[in-house]
């Protein structure tokens, strides 16, 4: 009887370009989410010099950062990094749903991991949870996907 052959990936084998396109509004939860990618990536062995910072103006801006990095063949992974929070206006829906939906098509479109860590959150309460206090840093959570999608896909085209 053959065996079944499981693919997943881990963290021992990440090394690789890491790209974090960052969005500067609301940098105040921004930078946070990046020192925790950074230090994620760092943590698990991938050394300063294999990353690259990008900053845009804002979320909306990422998509096109994120393409013209994934496009550039350097990067093994993007992340994606920023903070759209609900206000008293329309623009929160005008914003995230787009970039949540332009960020996974470049990542299917060119074949290197896009992940998503633009937080998408009610308050500043909840971008300040998920930026490093009660919720973790998700800039964190997104470095360790980015890690075990280089590792996983590593595998798959060995």
């Amino acid at each position: 009887m053959s065996t079944i052959q499981t693919l997943e990936g881990d963290f021992k084998n990440v090394q690789g370009q890491y790209a974090i396109a960052v969005g500067r509004f609301n940098e105040f939860v921004v930078e946070s989410l990046v020192s925790g990618a950074i230090d994620a990536l760092t943590r698990h062995g991938v050394a300063r010099d294999q990353i690259t910072i990008a900053k845009a103006p804002g979320a909306y801006e990422l998509p096109l950062v994120c393409q013209s990095l994934a496009n550039s063949g350097k990067y093994d992974a993007v992340i994606a990094i920023g903070a759209v929070i609900r206000g008293g206006t329309p623009h929160f829906e005008y914003v995230s749903g787009p970039v949540a939906s332009a960020l996974g098509s470049i990542s299917l479109d060119t074949g290197v991991p896009v992940v998503f860590g633009v937080l998408t959150v009610d308050s500043i309460e909840q971008a300040i949870e998920r930026a490093g206090t009660k919720a973790g840093n998700k800039g964190a959570d997104a470095a360790m996907t980015a890690m075990e999608m280089v590792s996983l896909l590593g595998q798959i085209d060995d």
